[in-house]
């Protein structure tokens, strides 16, 4: 075994076993702790597959951003309600049914299928390069528009914000 295969199962068993914690867990501080994980073990099997810019942005928008937004969500919201925030299990039985069923549809679908199989990766360059040169000359203008759009929309949630709290204080 290559030291490349030991750390797609690491990164594998990293991803999935977070993903059962996120699934199972009945603290959402521990779902969101676990999720933290499980990002970073997307993150490791992008960078396995040489995707190094799917796996900067990984970490930066769903660790640096999503997750952050998630957990500072969680924990201010607690203490404003001075309640335990606890998940439970609802409908089992029928949601094991469900994935069981989907389960072996994907164990089927995976066995009958034929795979390319390569010995070893072509010669692969960086892809982030690329990208920022496509996204200055061919698709520069869908890259300004859409830089334009998130900024009226920063904007719009910031007014909104703000005319919420003057309405706070008037009444």
């Amino acid at each position: 075994m290559s030291y490349t295969d030991a750390f797609f199962y690491f990164f594998a068993a990293l991803t999935v076993g977070s993903a059962l914690v996120v699934t199972f867990s009945r603290s959402v501080i521990y779902a969101a702790f676990a999720l933290l994980f499980t990002f970073l073990g997307v993150a490791g099997l992008y960078v396995l597959l040489q995707a190094d810019f799917l796996a900067v942005a990984q970490i930066m928008v769903y660790v640096g951003g999503i997750l952050i937004l998630l957990l500072f969500g969680v924990m201010l919201t607690t203490r404003v309600t001075n309640a335990e925030i606890t998940t439970g299990t609802v409908q089992g039985l029928p949601a094991t049914v469900v994935v069981g069923i989907l389960l072996g549809t994907l164990i089927l679908l995976v066995s009958r299928a034929t795979w390319n199989v390569q010995e070893s990766l072509p010669d692969v360059t960086g892809t982030t390069t690329e990208i920022g040169e496509r996204l200055l000359t061919t698709f520069l203008l869908p890259f300004e528009i859409a830089g334009i759009l998130l900024l009226v929309a920063i904007m719009g949630a910031a007014m909104i914000a703000r005319s919420t709290d003057k309405t706070k204080e008037a009444a």
